[in-house]
């Protein structure tokens, strides 16, 4: 009677198992995907997101609806976007850039996974790296490293250098992520014992313009931008004003290059976005955030376009483009 009553018992808790896994079978999933930066700019990015999940089996219309919220380069737009994704009622938001920090805000239950662009310790979205402990996950990428190695490579192209214009974003909104890395930026000049003239500039055409006729009147040598999604997304302008102007820059996106910037030294963004989707994967499959380690790109890349740097009259040193990963002529 007992061996019966043990395979009674058996037969029901497959049997609910496989009742279970019918109804998980037939959800369709809400992702919502939260970014400062604007459609366009980010389409490359998002595709090297929707073929990974495709990959892992998550097909857009048919068990996954994933809903676009872009803030067009105005950071005050995503607290009331991140509580429209939360209204939806999201399984999981995707940020990137300073939307971690909004969507945390109005949501401490919904999975929240980091594309790309913050500090999630210092932002205190995660308790650290390896046990984030709350909602949101993904991958962190600052670092004072990145900066000093970006300054480290402008001064190598440039040796005469002395003093470089830091392009900083101004206006409403900006988050904790400027201020780190501006902080990293000075220590890490004088370190190489560089003066900085700090820019701060809305994005527009005009402000920007503005902003870089100030950086030949100080006689700036360089510009170094700091990173983000709205920054991201105005990278083609801030590349052709850098043209224009004939001031060398160095990047952290890759797609700042592949628009016509000069130099770009930081990991692939489109490898991290097909990272984030492996997350995003995990996450539906039954893992939570909270135990879920933050990740970091191990793989940084140095691009070069010698075309751009024609136009301004640089030449690049032959062992700085042996270093490269990737040369456009």
């Amino acid at each position: 009677m007992k061996n019966i009553l043990c395979l009674f018992l058996i037969i029901a808790f497959l049997g609910a198992g496989a009742i279970a896994q019918a109804q998980q079978v037939g959800k369709v999933y809400r992702i919502g995907y939260l970014d400062p930066s604007t459609a366009s700019a980010t389409a490359g990015l998002l595709e090297a997101f929707r073929q990974e999940l495709a990959k892992l089996g998550w097909i857009e219309g048919k068990n996954i609806i994933v809903e676009y919220r872009f803030a067009e380069l105005k950071t005050e737009r995503l607290p009331e976007l991140a509580a429209e994704l939360v209204r939806w009622k999201a399984d999981i938001i995707v940020a990137a850039g300073g939307a971690p920090s909004a969507a945390k805000k109005v949501t401490s239950t919904i999975p929240i996974v980091v594309a790309s662009g913050i500090d999630l310790v210092a932002a205190g979205l995660a308790h650290s790296l390896a046990k984030p402990g709350g909602n949101v996950t993904g991958l962190s990428i600052l670092g004072p490293e990145l900066i000093t190695k970006r300054l480290e490579i402008i001064k190598e192209v440039v040796p005469k250098l002395t003093r470089v214009g830091v392009l900083m974003r101004s206006g409403g909104g900006v988050g904790t992520g400027q201020q780190q890395q501006m902080d990293e930026i000075r220590a890490a000049a004088k370190f190489l014992k560089l003066s900085l003239k700090e820019l701060a500039s809305d994005l527009d055409a005009d402000a920007l313009d503005r902003t870089f006729k100030t950086a030949v009147k100080e006689r700036v040598g360089a510009i170094i931008p700091t990173a983000g999604r709205q920054t991201f997304g105005a990278r083609k302008l801030i590349a052709q004003l850098a043209i224009k102007y004939r001031l060398p820059a160095i990047y952290q996106e890759k797609e700042f290059v592949e628009d016509g910037g000069l130099m770009s030294y930081g990991p692939d963004f489109s490898d991290l976005y097909r990272r984030a989707a492996i997350f995003v994967d995990k996450i539906l499959k039954g893992r939570t955030p909270a135990d879920l380690p933050v990740e970091q790109p191990m793989k940084f890349e140095l691009v070069i376009n010698l075309k751009t740097a024609k136009q301004i009259g640089l030449t690049i040193p032959q062992w700085t483009l042996m270093k490269a990963d990737k040369v456009i002529r």
